[in-house]
């Protein structure tokens, strides 16, 4: 008889994961974190062994949104252990790091409260579960850094992938919990970022997107032990073979630095699509934010990268009736949209974040007003957007296919500018780039149909047999 190491018993984790792409990417690697555990991926949280919600704290009621499914999971909790079993119930992010305390007493049924800084110890925390009575609760800024401590990813994150450089912001705008809920900014070094991007493409992406809280402040140890910037490490991983497309979010204008606007002159494979945002068009009203730039600043920073990037698209964010915003500062706000441009824009009526700035500042601008506004600008946001749509009518483009459509035959994809592509077309084509026609343009999408030339190289290819 051998001994052999016993396999750890199958069970079921279900991850709900609200807000940014960087949660998305967060969730991936809780899940890689728990797999030597046993846990592998459950599609409800009622077959789940193990229920983690992962949480944003950016997006207006939050808090609210998180409480409503904590006392739904609640009931659930309660008929497995009718049942003799056990569900592990733990909440994660951006809401569990700044309101730790407030989860524990308002909804005691919850195992586990982690920030997004400690996810790495998520094994020790299950441990520390089943023996506690109470929750465990980790939201300390850790002295080590977490991705020294996670496991390479188990499995691929598909033709289009999302990989994390840097994280935590020194920005402290006004109305942001980020500095406080992720901490100071961190840069992974480069080595260990481009390591993880061969990984991705071996694993199957065509497209990787790099994610920070303020992406474009990434000063990461090089190699050799120089420091890189973003603009460096784009042209690092546009080296690596397999990888057709690069892009990156979020950016702040103040680190928009020379060497990055030259990646985009530069680098073909990174694609002419930019956030980057603005928040507010009065220099008033940014100077309250905290920004750090003004709006003639923004202006000259889209030309300049417009420049040198003449296909460029930009999407932004903006904030309406931040506390003393005039009407005068909304319409600042309007004539720089107009001006500028935005082929695609994330708009939000100011709420308050506790324990910012902000929060408690005077002349907190009426709910009904902040409506009115956000109304406003939306639908001069929306007819840009519609209006960047219409303009690639009649255009050929490359486009990434990433998957079938809803519909029989159909075919979905991803343009340089971030816009849905579907078409009638063989499945065979999911991974690869082919050039679209596009025929007709909708609010959120475009549709067309292979160039000539492709369709024909493709029936081709079908044609040929098989290698022996």
């Amino acid at each position: 008889m051998t001994d052999t190491a016993a396999a750890p018993a199958r069970k079921r984790l279900f991850i709900r994961t609200w807000g940014c792409q960087m949660n998305v990417y967060d969730s991936a690697r809780m899940a890689d974190v728990l797999a030597p555990l046993g846990y592998a991926p459950a599609e409800t949280p009622e077959g789940a062994d193990m229920v983690i919600l992962n949480t944003c704290h950016i997006r207006e009621k939050a808090s609210e949104k998180l409480f409503s499914e904590l006392g739904r999971l609640r009931a659930v909790k309660r008929r497995r252990e009718q049942a003799g079993g056990r569900m592990v119930l733990a909440v994660a992010g951006c809401v569990a790091q700044a309101e730790g305390a407030e989860i524990t007493a308002r909804a005691p049924w919850v195992d586990i409260v982690l920030g997004p800084q400690t996810y790495h110890r998520l094994p020790e925390m299950v441990a520390r579960a089943a023996r506690a009575a109470g929750a465990v609760i980790e939201t300390d800024f850790p002295v080590e850094a977490k991705f020294d401590h996670l496991p390479e990813a188990a499995g691929g994150q598909g033709i289009t992938a999302f990989l994390t450089v840097q994280e935590g912001c020194d920005k402290f705008c006004s109305f942001c919990v980020v500095p406080y809920t992720r901490g100071a900014e961190f840069s992974r070094p480069a080595a260990a970022v481009l390591a993880e991007a061969r990984r991705l493409v071996a694993q199957g992406a065509r497209e990787i997107t790099l994610l920070g809280q303020n992406v474009n402040a990434y000063h990461g140890e090089a190699p050799d032990g120089a420091t890189w910037g973003l603009g460096r490490l784009l042209r690092a991983l546009a080296e690596i073979p397999g990888l057709s497309r690069l892009r990156y979010t979020t950016s702040h204008p103040r680190d928009m630095d020379e060497e990055l606007i030259g990646a985009h002159r530069d680098l073909p494979m990174l694609m002419p699509f930019l956030h980057l945002p603005v928040q507010s068009g009065s220099d008033r009203v940014l100077a309250a934010m905290n920004r750090g730039h003004t709006a003639a600043g923004y202006r000259r920073l889209a030309e300049r990268l417009r420049a040198a990037r003449p296909d460029l698209a930009l999407s932004s964010d903006f904030i309406v009736g931040h506390p003393g915003e005039t009407a005068a500062d909304f319409e600042a706000t309007l004539a720089l949209v107009r001006e500028v441009g935005f082929a695609q824009a994330f708009s939000f009526k100011y709420s308050p974040r506790p324990g910012t700035p902000a929060a408690g500042a005077p002349h907190q601008v009426p709910e009904v007003e902040k409506e009115a506004r956000l109304a406003t600008l939306q639908a001069l946001l929306r007819e840009q957007q519609e209006g960047f749509n219409r303009s690639r009518v009649g255009m050929t483009m490359p486009v990434l296919f990433t998957g079938t459509g809803r519909h029989e035959g159909q075919i979905v994809g991803r343009s340089p500018w971030l816009q849905p592509v579907h078409l009638r077309g063989p499945a065979s084509l999911i991974g690869r780039i082919a050039p679209v026609r596009i025929a007709a343009a909708h609010p959120n999408s475009l549709s067309g149909l292979l160039a000539a030339g492709e369709a024909v190289r493709h029936d081709q290819r079908e044609e040929e047999p098989a290698p022996a």
